[in-house]
């Protein structure tokens, strides 16, 4: 990795910066600018994108058990520095990542005397702030008891946002889980389902001026996870803490920072068409790597199960069957769902390794999180919660060849859980295992921070589609939403391309899918995660096409580069992904009528390309593939059509 940090170009003159009340700071391109105001002791900041508003006057600051820091402030210093660096990933949108901003760093006194100062990093689409602290005097740690943090939009946006849950509701208690559903253009001012405000990230459209996301990153166990408060027109959205009841009411729902210290980062991504908000890397650049991977972790595919087999199915012969499957599609991984402990036993599963290792295939298995904090049954439980019995259940699967595990049912954003989701990282990457979480938070730049880390649920997931017909009918609008906010600020393990045409078993009982088999296809290039879930069944290596089967045996799932091509969040998008020197061009439709568009395909420009799409169908479900030749103008043209709940593949 090269990193040059160009710190303290210049500094602004000391004694105007006793006395300056505001501070300006521009992107590298001058488009976006972001000025921070000192009124009558409240320090604010506000954020305009071609000279067009995007962030109203918003408050900063917070309060601690030492001292007030969001009244009674005073401008000590401000200094300004620029920031240029390159860094390298395997796991996220992009491999390669060049970042350039300016940094604003403005310190303040309150009125017992105390320091903060307030960073601003300011790139051409992205603004990232935080809190720092030294040691105040004598004193070296502190309780964050609130943030006077808000986000005020402008008047005529709307919201694409998601509400937070209760805390110890929902199945077996193990909400919140950031699996809630999505609104798409709702009024500002719509109150959250539960009264609890917003999850991160948030989108907005501001009218006919451009685009704000909303998120934050760098949280690890030094923080809790954060969210927002519902919108009041005054002061917008405010940050809001976890809630006490939180982890069956475990655990505090404040901060405790060692001093000196930092907050996390927030993050503003703005533009003026959605472009920005789909390729931002803010949630990298902003922060750092942790460790070192202790192996090169493998992308991958992986067959699970659970998705239509469901409990019943965590049994040998069973595996057995999904781990050919993975075999025949030269697959990397299978995952071994919740129940194994139980219904096929540890010696059992040392034996499955194996077979899985003899046929290419390595194993992922499952983990409850946790034995006190909901009341979840599945088992393997305590397995994951303590450092002691976290070691050795690793060392024993690192002896097994076991490659990966995935967490579930954490059900809180308070500190002592965001400590939980790091040590599990750490400890993991000690005995070369890779980690996907389940009934978890939002991931906050964890794919560059912990080079093991994979992804995570946090969204209404593909589990869903089976569970019911509503959810099925939903999943268009879904997978053309998250890439323009959840799956934008990190990986997304949605849990399965659905290749079955009813969620069954036998395929023929149960409810249908809503989509085509070209959606479902397209899906695994929209979806980002580093290791992906095809949740093909057994049944579809003699029920699909041919041609399906050719190409889901090839998908890639690691990306070396990301581009916007089309859309509109729960509408419909289209999304190029490179890998190597191959460009991947997916298109999802989540409307009821064909949609005909333009693309401008610059990567594949005066080239002859294949493209898959959908014949027309009464049904979506039953919707045959077609597969054809066309040339790219020259200019990197291409129309294409994409059916009703239809996708599209160029490649």
């Amino acid at each position: 990795m090269k990193q040059t940090i160009l710190v303290a170009a210049f500094a602004l003159c000391a004694s105007l910066a006793a006395t300056a009340a505001t501070n300006t700071i521009a992107s590298p391109d001058g488009r976006l600018t972001v000025t921070i105001a000192d009124e009558a002791g409240r320090i604010s900041y506000s954020v305009a994108y071609d000279g067009k508003p995007m962030i109203a006057r918003s408050a900063l600051g917070l309060k601690a058990n030492i001292g007030d820091f969001s009244a009674g402030l005073t401008q000590l210093k401000a200094d300004t520095g620029t920031i240029e660096k390159t860094y390298t990933m395997a796991n996220a949108k992009a491999s390669r990542i060049d970042y350039r901003a300016r940094r604003l760093d403005v310190t303040y006194t309150n009125a017992k005397k105390q320091l903060m100062t307030v960073t601003f990093c300011v790139a051409n689409n992205d603004v990232a702030f935080r809190y720092s602290f030294p040691q105040q005097g004598e004193t070296a740690c502190m309780v964050v008891e609130g943030e006077a943090t808000a986000f005020r939009l402008p008047a005529q946006a709307t919201a694409f946002i998601s509400p937070q849950a209760d805390p110890m509701i929902g199945w077996k208690r193990t909400k919140p889980s950031y699996e809630e559903v999505y609104s798409a253009d709702a009024p500002l001012t719509a109150p959250s389902q539960y009264g609890r405000g917003y999850v991160f990230p948030a989108l907005f459209r501001v009218g006919n001026d451009g685009w704000v996301l909303l998120s934050e990153t760098g949280t690890d166990g030094s923080y809790p996870g954060c969210h927002l408060s519902d919108y009041t027109p005054d002061s917008g959205y405010s940050i809001a803490f976890p809630m006490p009841g939180e982890a069956n009411g475990f655990g505090s729902a404040t901060a405790s920072m060692a001093l000196p210290g930092s907050t996390p980062w927030r993050t503003i991504t703005v533009g003026a068409t959605l472009k920005p908000m789909v390729e931002t890397t803010v949630q990298y650049d902003v922060v750092e790597q942790k460790y070192a991977p202790s192996e090169s972790y493998r992308p991958g595919r992986y067959t699970w199960s659970w998705l239509i087999w469901q409990d019943r199915a965590t049994k040998y012969a069973e595996q057995v069957q999904f781990i050919d499957l993975a075999a025949a599609m030269g697959y990397e991984y299978t995952l071994v769902d919740g129940l194994w402990d139980k219904q096929i036993g540890r010696k059992k599963i040392e034996e499955l390794s194996r077979y899985a290792q003899q046929k290419g295939v390595s194993l992922l298995l499952w983990y409850n999180s946790n034995g006190n904090q909901n009341d979840a049954p599945q088992g393997p439980k305590n397995c994951m919660n303590t450092s002691v019995a976290r070691k050795k259940e690793m060392a024993w699967m690192k002896s097994i060849g076991v490659k990966g595990i995935k967490v579930d049912f954490f059900g809180s954003d308070k500190q002592h859980t965001m400590q939980l989701y790091e040590d599990i990282l750490s400890d993991a990457n000690d005995y070369g295992l890779q980690v996907i979480f389940h009934g978890c938070t939002l991931p906050r730049g964890w794919e560059r921070m912990y080079p093991n880390f994979v992804s995570s649920e946090a969204v209404l997931a593909s589990e869903n589609v089976y569970f019911s017909e509503t959810h099925a009918k939903r999943e268009a609008f879904d997978l053309t939403l998250h890439p323009f906010c959840r799956n934008a600020v990190a990986s997304m393990d949605w849990g399965g391309t659905i290749m079955n045409r009813r969620m069954s078993r036998d395929n023929k009982s149960r409810h249908p899918r809503h989509t085509t088999d070209v959606f479902e296809m397209a899906a695994a290039i929209v979806n980002q995660s580093f290791i992906q879930c095809i949740a093909l069944q057994p049944n579809n290596l003699a029920e699909l096409p041919q041609m399906e089967l050719d190409w889901l045996r090839r998908v890639p799932t690691a990306w070396d580069e990301t581009r916007f091509i089309d859309g509109y969040p729960g509408r419909y998008v289209v999304l190029a992904r490179r890998h190597g020197d191959a460009w991947h061009v997916a298109g999802l439709n989540a409307t009821a009528e064909p949609m005909e568009l333009k693309l401008s395909l610059p990567m594949l420009a005066g080239r002859e390309v294949t493209v898959m799409t959908d014949k027309p169908a009464a049904r979506p479900a039953m919707a045959e593939p077609q597969q054809g030749r066309a040339k790219v103008g020259k200019g990197g043209s291409l129309k294409v059509t994409i059916q009703p709940s239809g996708g599209l593949i160029i490649e």
